[in-house]
C-alpha cells in the first residue's frame, strides 16, 4: 500500500494549521515540508520556524525535502519529535556521503532527491545508505508544475535495482502527482506520492485524501 504525503507549500498559510491537522486527520501519512532557498532553487519558501509552529498541532509525522545549498549547515534545524525523513539534493551536496552519515547522526532517516535530468546511477555507490529516494518529476523550485512521464522509466528501474539487490530504499515520486496518474506512479513501484495542489487546492481536503487513498492503497 503506498502512502500520501501532501505538501503544505499548496496550503493556505493563513490556516495552515488547521489545514495540516485537517489533512492529517483524513488519512495523510506524511506533511511534506518543501523548503527551497532562492538559490539552489528560483524559490523562497520557508524555514524551520514555519515547520515547527505546526509541533503543537496533532498531524502526521514531516517528510522534510530541502531544497538548499549548505545542507550539513541547516539539517538539524529541521529535526523535531516529528521528523522522520530529511531529503537533501544530490545535485546540491559536494559530499554525499557525509551529508548522508551527518542526517543519520540527527537521529532521522535520509533521503536523497534526484532532479529530472540526473541519473539515479549517481546513488550507485550510495544506495545501501539511503533511507529513501525522491524522483522529482517535475524541475523544483514551484508547485502546480504538469507531471514529466520519464519519471516512470526511474521508478521502475530503481524498484528493480531494490528488488534485485535486496535492498530496503523508499521510492517517493513529487511534482504533478494528481488523481489521474496516481495509480500509474504507484503501480511502477513508488511507495510515497507527495501532492501539493491536488491536495490544497481541492474544495474538499477530505474527500481529496480519500479519493488518494481509494486509488493508491
Amino acid at each position: 500500500m503506498a502512502k500520501l504525503s501532501p505538501s503544505i507549500l499548496a496550503a493556505d498559510f493563513s490556516k495552515l494549521g488547521d489545514q495540516a491537522v485537517k489533512a492529517s486527520k483524513a488519512g495523510a501519512d506524511y506533511l511534506h515540508i518543501d523548503v527551497m532557498d532562492g538559490h539552489f532553487v528560483p524559490n523562497i519558501s520557508f524555514g524551520a520556524g514555519v515547520m515547527k509552529s505546526l509541533n503543537k498541532y496533532e498531524t502526521a509525522p514531516y517528510d522534510v525535502h530541502l531544497m538548499i545549498e549548505d545542507v550539513d549547515k541547516y539539517a538539524a534545524d529541521f529535526v523535531t519529535e516529528k521528523t522522520e525523513y530529511i531529503t537533501i539534493h544530490q545535485e546540491a551536496c559536494t559530499h554525499l556521503h557525509r551529508s548522508i552519515q551527518h542526517i543519520h547522526s540527527l537521529g532521522v532517516k535520509a533521503g536523497v532527491a534526484l532532479n529530472p535530468a540526473t541519473s539515479i546511477m549517481t546513488l550507485e555507490n550510495i544506495l545501501d545508505d539511503i533511507d529513501l529516494i525522491l524522483v522529482m518529476s517535475v524541475n523544483p523550485g514551484f508547485g502546480g508544475q504538469k507531471f514529466i512521464p520519464i519519471a516512470l522509466d526511474k521508478i521502475e528501474e530503481l524498484d528493480a535495482i531494490r528488488a534485485e539487490n535486496n535492498m530496503g530504499f523508499l521510492i517517493e515520486v513529487d511534482g504533478g502527482v494528481d488523481l489521474d496518474n496516481s495509480k500509474a506512479i504507484v503501480d511502477a513501484g513508488c511507495d510515497i506520492l507527495v501532492a501539493g495542489s491536488a491536495v490544497f487546492g481541492a474544495d474538499d481536503i477530505r474527500k481529496r485524501i480519500k479519493d488518494f487513498k481509494r486509488i493508491i492503497g
